[in-house]
């Protein structure tokens, strides 16, 4: 389903159809947070290239357990590579392995990386995927936030697709331009987590940001400003055909 507000949020990001000419991006992120730790896979401040494709759910992100290895990511399979192909480790159905977790369970690095995959595709792609087959797009109610009031969209992922949540809820501000991403981390316990994010760039005619905050919510909704969950700064962005 589309509505007229999507409509407006596409063309304020770039447009449909100039986002159409392209199959790919890369770009350069630094990642931070407490999530890592908490899973038992500590994150360094080092950049990597991380790699999605544009009209399917695929990604990649260099180095990842070693410098010469790198992820392959699907909703189906996600596994670790050489550089030079060759497979390191692979697990099909990833997110099965992830059923009775708590957000205190460790995950081994395969299972970072599915949630790795999933979340940057999904970072790097709004709204654009909300508009690929088998989404499902409803407007929602605003919400006042930070001074403003900001237009909501709630999508809800198909069977195909890997995300945080089924359903998820995204905020627009009076320019359209995304301000915050609300979702339930399943892979995790299925806390609540709210995203701002800030400073958007213009690539290839495409507006991205490319400052990432994401925190945990308590049971009541509200935000824990104490507990910074993950951290994304993103820089370098390429688009290809």
């Amino acid at each position: 389903m589309t509505s007229d507000l999507l409509d407006a949020v596409l063309t304020a990001h770039g447009g449909w159809h100039r986002w159409q000419r392209f199959t790919r991006m890369n770009a350069t992120i630094v990642t931070g947070g407490t999530l890592w730790g908490l899973k038992g896979q500590p994150q360094d401040p080092e950049p990597r290239l991380m790699s999605v494709a544009l009209q399917r759910q695929w990604a990649s992100v260099h180095p990842f357990g070693a410098p010469d290895q790198r992820t392959d990511f699907t909703a189906e399979r996600v596994a670790i590579d050489k550089l030079d192909g060759s497979l390191v480790s692979e697990s099909i159905c990833p997110r099965e392995t992830f059923d009775g977790h708590t957000l205190e369970t460790p995950w081994n690095p395969l299972q970072r990386a599915y949630f790795n995959g999933y979340a940057l595709w999904t970072y790097l792609t709004t709204p654009f995927f909300m508009a690929l087959p088998g989404f499902e797009v409803h407007e929602i109610a605003p919400v006042d936030d930070q001074g403003e009031r900001w237009s909501g969209l709630q999508v809800e992922f198909p069977d195909h697709a890997a995300g945080h949540s089924r359903r998820q809820e995204f905020y627009f501000g009076s320019d359209f331009l995304l301000r915050r991403h609300d979702y339930r981390v399943d892979v995790a316990g299925g806390f609540a987590a709210r995203q701002y994010v800030y400073d958007p760039v213009e690539v290839g005619g495409i507006i991205l940001p490319t400052r990432r905050r994401a925190y945990r919510l308590d049971n009541d909704g509200r935000l824990l400003p104490d507990e910074l969950m993950v951290a994304i700064d993103i820089s370098d962005i390429h688009l290809s055909c």
